[in-house]
């Protein structure tokens, strides 16, 4: 039953794209799903953190599709099809799983991660690279590739010992950021913005926490209670305009206190 309905999903892709299909999709090109497999992919995200299991299957199936269009598009022109996608990932699996589908031993999932670079690194397409830091995708969200970056570096070596001088170095950067407010130098300050950025995402990888997860959760909070406060405001019959930062500050907490109540 599976076979045949993915076989179904191959052949309405193919009639979406053929000449008699859909303006929309035979106008499709590689290029042109780049945002859509954006979007689809965050989309997919948010879903996730509803914890909604029909929405994710209903998004799972949107990001599915540009999957789906991108490999008959290939197709059409004699390059690859979603058969050598789903060919090319399971020979991949297997082979960087030598611990499930071989007889190499594991003793944990560092242990798994490092013999899949070190796989990686030894397949066809992979010569070019030189250094550790080689193939982190630049189009990456900069919170991801900075903590992207960061694990390569720690595993050859590159790391902290002890969280209190992660904790330490982002002490010290935020320090720097002070100091080169207090010169006036507008363009230090942006640098060194940026070091703490970096120092922070650091923290959040040696205490193994997604950085990019933790800063999505703090914006939906954030969201979360500001919206709250607008209600609330438009409830008393104001608005922000009309409060001082003390006022404001107070419903914050109010809002606070109300999230709270929500979990």
């Amino acid at each position: 039953m599976s076979k045949d309905l993915f076989k179904e999903l191959v052949d309405v892709i193919a009639t979406l794209r053929s000449e008699n299909g859909c303006p929309w999709d035979r106008e499709q090109t590689h290029e042109t799903l780049k945002s859509t497999l954006i979007e689809e992919t965050y989309e997919t995200l948010e879903a996730i953190d509803t914890g909604d299991p029909k929405k994710l299957e209903e998004e799972l199936g949107d990001l599915l599709l540009n999957i789906m269009l991108q490999a008959q598009i290939a197709a059409e022109h004699k390059n690859f099809d979603v058969y050598g996608v789903i060919e090319t990932l399971t020979e991949k699996l297997i082979r960087r799983h030598p611990h499930v589908f071989g007889d190499v031993d594991v003793e944990n999932s560092d242990e798994v991660v490092k013999n899949w670079e070190a796989i990686k690194r030894s397949e066809s397409g992979y010569e070019d690279r030189k250094s550790v830091l080689d193939g982190i995708p630049n189009a990456l969200p900069m919170l991801l590739r900075a903590q992207k970056i960061q694990n390569r570096a720690a595993r050859v070596g590159f790391d902290w010992d002890d969280l209190t001088d992660v904790v330490a170095k982002v002490e010290e950067e935020l320090e720097e950021v002070r100091v080169s407010i207090d010169a006036g130098e507008s363009e230090a300050t942006a640098m060194e913005l940026g070091d703490l950025l970096f120092a922070i995402v650091n923290l959040c990888r040696f205490m193994k926490i997604q950085a990019e997860e933790t800063l999505r959760h703090a914006n939906r909070k954030f969201m979360w209670r500001f919206k709250w406060m607008e209600a609330e405001l438009e409830r008393r019959g104001t608005n922000f305009e009309a409060q001082d930062l003390e006022s404001l500050d107070a419903i914050w907490e109010e809002a606070k206190k109300a999230e709270a109540d929500t979990d």
